[in-house]
Formats: structure tokens, sequence, C-alpha cells
């Protein structure tokens, strides 16, 4: 189950506060200025794709201010600001992978003969944060997006992501493996975010 943000030490500073909801509430003006720039920052890490995180952040921020007169009352709203927003990108992901099939099945049946990519990268003297993440399975991304990208702990991080801290040890290990292959690979690599 999704920790809703409602256990102390959870998440980060709490933006919550009593009181009834309203069109300029400002408990929610308040946690939207303090988090986010820094949950943008983190979704553009797991999408690899700096609009698509501002349009998940800000969806998530939607539907919390639809719920706010119950959000608010959490110790770190921000938690569950920080999951849907998430769960859009799998939802939008899952959805681009149904059409993208459903593409190519019709171009199969079609015999329409597409190009494939294949796969060769293109030798660069940088590759930024994003592009270096964008080589890690999914659950890793997110895992070192947080961790790295917003800085948060491994609790939080479970909590955000649904997951028990010894998964997230887990998947941050990998992720740290494969970048370091990643970057040995290509020693003139310098990442920047």
């Amino acid at each position: 189950m999704v920790d809703r943000g409602t256990n102390p030490g959870a998440g980060s500073e709490p933006c919550g506060g009593h009181g009834s909801p309203s069109a300029n509430d400002p408990t929610f003006d308040r946690c939207f200025e303090r988090h986010f720039d820094d949950l943008v920052r983190s979704l553009t890490a797991i999408t690899g794709d700096r609009e698509r995180a501002v349009d998940c952040v800000q969806e998530a921020f939607v539907r919390a201010f639809r719920r706010w007169n119950r959000i608010k009352r959490y110790d770190h709203p921000v938690i569950w600001i920080r999951r849907v927003a998430i769960n859009i990108d799998h939802d939008l992901r899952r959805s681009e992978t149904r059409r993208r099939r459903r593409e190519d099945n019709d171009h199969r049946r079609a015999d329409i003969d597409h190009e494939t990519p294949d796969g060769a990268e293109k030798a660069a003297a940088h590759l930024d944060l994003v592009d270096l993440f964008k080589r890690l399975t999914p659950q890793q991304r997110a895992v070192a997006a947080l961790f790295y990208v917003e800085d948060i702990s491994v609790a939080e991080i479970a909590a955000s992501l649904d997951l028990s801290a010894g998964a997230v040890k887990f998947h941050l290990h990998q992720a740290r493996s494969s970048l370091k292959s990643i970057l040995e690979a290509a020693p003139e690599v310098t990442p920047r975010v």
C-alpha cells in the first residue's frame, strides 16, 4: 500500500495545514512553491524528458488540489504528490507502449517495411544525467533520480515508490553498477544536471 505521507519523518518538509479548502488555500500554495521545482527535477531524471516531467507534476498538483482538504492533513503531502506524479508517468508509458504495439501490428499486417534503430549511439563529449539515466531500467532510474537528484533518503524513496527499503537499496546498487559500467566504457563522458 502506498504511504500517503502520514508517517512522521517519511517525507521532506511538511507543507500541509488544517482549515477549510478554498481556491486560494495558502497551504496548497506553499506546498506548490516549496516542492514543484524539486519534483520536476527528479521526474525529469526518471522520465528522461523535462516537458513530460512538468506535465506529470502539474497533473499531480491538480489532483492534489482537488483533494487538498484531505491531503493537507497528511504529515507530508509531498509524498502523495510525488507518488501520483510517478504513477502518471507510468500510466503514460504503458499507454504509449500499447499504442506502439498496435501501430507495429498494423504495419506488419500491411507488410510495410520499417527500419528500426540499430541502437548505435552518437559519440558525444558530454552526456547529461538524464541521458545516463535513460540507460537504466525504469525502477533503477526512479530510485537513482530520487536519491541523487532530489537527495532524499532510502526510507523516503521506499515510501514514494511503495517499495521496501531493501528493494530500494538493491535497485540503487544495480543503478550504480550500471552507471559505473557506462561511464567506464566512455571515460570522456562528463555527467551534468
